[in-house]
């Protein structure tokens, strides 16, 4: 009859142990339009159609040169940043691994043997005793039922934070793969820079040299001299300053990569760069609920809201269950004969009747669930400004390249025809080096304007979230 009663509250615990408390989950609205803002990406029909949307872009495809692909593998491999994200991604799922093993009973074989004297004036026949005691029992101990989902609760919530941190490793990624493409562009422009700047000072060494023998023989003045070694020696400058530069830009390249980067590896210049491909961001901005980390907040408001449920049971009674089963005997031998067998159990049961902190606990988790709210809301909002500022830049570099482009054109023929001029002595040298000072100005201004229409293509790639594993995972 007790082995009855026994397996009766067993099967009881088992069949109520579904019943949860925590709230529903319903994702909060996004505080955000549901398109982007008009006119902020003109990009024709034509480079729409040719660009890709980023789900189904992986980084091998974005990013299609050779050369900044094998960097970027470098640093997935290699890089700290992402080997500290990849471990916290462990710890957290053993973490969830101990919580869900909280839900079934802990089962251990137990064997124990003692030998006692007891001296004759303790004893209760006056004379001297030995007794032995040997058993072998296997036990479930301390067992909780989850009658009211506590348990369960808190493996929800250790499950949504083991995603989050899977989701803070994407960030991780993500931030990696778009900070060496973005340092790869930076080394090709300042290189360039660093080019034409010393192609700069060769011609205006040139021209100093041709002034000088000029000034020399009488034939211009000493203000002619010095105005074209002010150009001498702003080259000298530039060409110091993009020395230090390009020397910092292959620093910050080797610690993403994790390791020294063959110079094989290095681009000489923007031209030689194969460009990122085109992204487009489509016209809803549901696609911001598939970047990693706005996918982080959102696990962590679920594990909030689970948290609540645990804090709910804390109401309710709790129930633990103690059970063994062995055998028992006073001689080594006769342990396992037959008689000798032993049970126990003893149920418990905890009714909770006042305990202010219960009360305290379960608002403290209310509040920290509308936090999680607000944080939820502040991701999606910074998440959506990135993506429309990134749109607005990619909707008018173009634009500002072409009138770039035209203007060191039209800069490049002053300054051939003010050489013209002076050379048949109808203008000033002043007007040379005006056009020269500009030209130089313009094409630097050019390098800028070609590095930010290809660093925009990669911030594209970032803030719309990369590509998304799931997505890629369910289309294969």
């Amino acid at each position: 009859m007790n082995k009855n009663v026994f397996l009766i509250l067993v099967g009881m615990a088992l069949a109520l142990s579904g019943c949860r408390m925590a709230p529903e989950y319903a994702r909060p609205t996004a505080p955000i339009p549901s398109e982007w803002p008009g006119g902020v990406d003109r990009l024709g029909t034509q480079a729409q159609t040719n660009a890709m949307e980023a789900a189904h872009l992986s980084w091998r495809d974005c990013f299609s040169d050779d050369k900044l692909q094998r960097l970027i593998g470098n640093a997935l491999t290699n890089n700290l940043d992402l080997r500290l994200a990849a471990l916290n991604v462990e710890q957290a799922r053993a973490l969830y691994g101990i919580q869900r093993a909280d839900l079934l009973p802990t089962v251990d074989a137990v064997g124990s043997g003692s030998r006692e004297r007891v001296p004759a004036d303790l004893s209760s026949t006056g004379k001297r005793q030995l007794s032995e005691r040997y058993s072998a029992t296997i036990g479930v101990f301390s067992w909780e039922p989850d009658f009211f989902g506590r348990m369960r609760s808190l493996k929800d919530k250790a499950l949504e934070e083991y995603l989050a941190t899977e989701q803070a490793r994407r960030s991780a990624q993500l931030l990696l793969v778009s900070s060496v493409a973005d340092a790869y562009l930076t080394l090709a422009a300042d290189r360039e820079s660093l080019n034409l700047a010393e192609t700069t000072l060769v011609s205006q060494q040139d021209a100093y040299n041709l002034i000088k023998r000029r000034y020399d023989l009488g034939l211009v003045t000493q203000l002619d001299l010095y105005r074209v070694q002010t150009q001498v020696d702003t080259a000298r400058g530039d060409v110091a300053r993009f020395s230090q530069r390009v020397a910092q830009d292959e620093n910050a390249l080797n610690l993403l990569v994790g390791s020294p980067t063959p110079s094989e590896l290095l681009p000489m210049r923007l031209g030689d760069v194969t460009p990122p491909q085109d992204i487009r961001a489509g016209l809803s901005s549901d696609v911001l609920l598939r970047r990693p980390d706005v996918l982080q907040v959102e696990n962590l408001l679920k594990a909030a809201n689970a948290n609540i449920g645990a804090a709910r049971a804390a109401f309710f009674p709790r129930i633990s269950l103690t059970a063994a089963l062995g055998t028992s005997s006073s001689d080594l031998s006769g342990l396992f004969k037959a008689g000798s067998g032993t049970w126990s159990y003893a149920p418990q049961i905890v009714m909770p009747i006042f305990d202010a902190r219960t009360w305290s606990a379960f608002k403290a988790t209310k509040v920290q669930r509308e936090m999680a709210v607000a944080q939820y809301e502040k991701a999606i909002q910074s998440a959506f400004r990135e993506v429309a500022d990134a749109l607005a830049v990619r909707g008018t570099v173009d634009q500002q390249v072409a009138a770039q482009e035209s203007l060191v054109h039209a800069v490049a023929e002053t300054y051939r025809l003010s050489t013209s001029r002076y050379d048949k002595g109808i203008d000033s040298y002043l007007s040379v080096l005006d056009a020269q000072r500009s030209l130089y100005s313009a094409q630097q201004g050019l390098v800028s304007l070609r590095l930010a229409k290809l660093t925009n293509r990669v911030q594209l790639y970032a803030v719309l979230g990369g590509d998304d594993p799931a997505e890629k995972q369910a289309g294969n």
